[in-house]
């Protein structure tokens, strides 16, 4: 399953995506402090639960990476078919 995983976390001011070698950094909200888990995957739409500065409670927040597939040229079908986990 190890190969089929892909993850989710946050570097500063940066939501970041890893697959295999392949590594998307996008601009997060400004007050995500961090992700705390991934509720579900959706072959590229993701639901997670988010920590925010201003709220002491956890968040929903939505995830679509086809549209910033799409944007870096990447196939959005070929490189998200084999993800089956994000954690």
């Amino acid at each position: 399953m190890g190969e089929n995983k892909a993850y989710l976390s946050n570097e500063g001011q940066y939501t970041v995506f890893s697959f295999g070698e392949t590594r998307l950094k996008f601009i997060a909200p400004y007050s995500l402090e961090r992700y705390e888990s991934v509720v579900q995957w959706d072959k590229g739409y993701l639901v997670v639960m988010a920590k925010y500065a201003h709220n002491n409670d956890l968040e929903e927040e939505y995830i679509d990476l086809i549209p910033i597939l799409r944007s870096l040229y990447i196939t959005p079908d070929e490189f998200l078919k084999p993800i089956k986990k994000v954690e």
